[in-house]
């Protein structure tokens, strides 16, 4: 929901550090790839005990996420960068949850639910995208939900910093997985029910 609505009042900032980039001759992959090193050491620092470092490295991760799609808009996207987008993004978010499962087991089983409801939402996402692309939309479709990837950082943060509340953050973190899951393929049966002329 934050990335949809409120994307355009970062965006410049987001468009000046893409600028700079592109002027140092590096490639938006490139950057994806350093987005993804940088992000998938947050797992390490939680478990090492070191949650604010854990918390700095997981937003200017995503910070870098933001910044490669505005390389590869100013010049030319590739469809293995977006693959390489996409399943960075995901392991960055694994390392978080195996980070915080393996310094509090007593809440794992939460943790494979909200890993569960992760999976359950991206699949319809990329489902979605991968089908209505087929159907001759010029890019990958992407589809809007409750949770994207700012509020998914958001509570990973608290989840970091405050674990006394470890439990109740992963379970809400799992319910609006759940309910942005089931928001997406409604979304998929009204959109796609409609480009087959009504049908289901």
């Amino acid at each position: 929901m934050l990335d949809t609505h409120a994307r355009k009042y970062v965006q410049p900032v987001i468009g000046r550090t893409a600028d700079l980039f592109l002027k140092w001759k590096l490639t938006a992959n490139q950057v994806t790839a350093a987005s993804f090193i940088i992000g998938v050491t947050a797992g390490l620092w939680i478990y090492f005990g070191m949650p604010w470092l854990a918390v700095a490295v997981l937003w200017l991760s995503g910070y870098l996420d933001a910044v490669d799609g505005s390389m590869a808009r100013k010049t030319k996207s590739t469809a293995f960068g977006t693959v390489m987008d996409v399943t960075f993004d995901r392991l960055v978010e694994i390392s978080v949850i195996l980070g915080l499962a393996f310094l509090f087991p007593e809440v794992m089983w939460a943790l494979l639910l909200l890993s569960v409801s992760i999976i359950f939402s991206m699949t319809v996402f990329l489902t979605v995208g991968a089908v209505s692309e087929q159907k001759g939309m010029k890019s990958f479709y992407y589809q809007a939900g409750l949770a994207e990837r700012t509020e998914g950082f958001i509570l990973f943060t608290i989840m970091i910093l405050f674990p006394s509340i470890l439990l109740y953050t992963t379970l809400l973190f799992l319910a609006v997985e759940v309910f942005t899951g089931v928001q997406r393929m409604l979304e998929a049966k009204r959109i796609l029910g409609r480009a087959e002329g009504g049908g289901t």
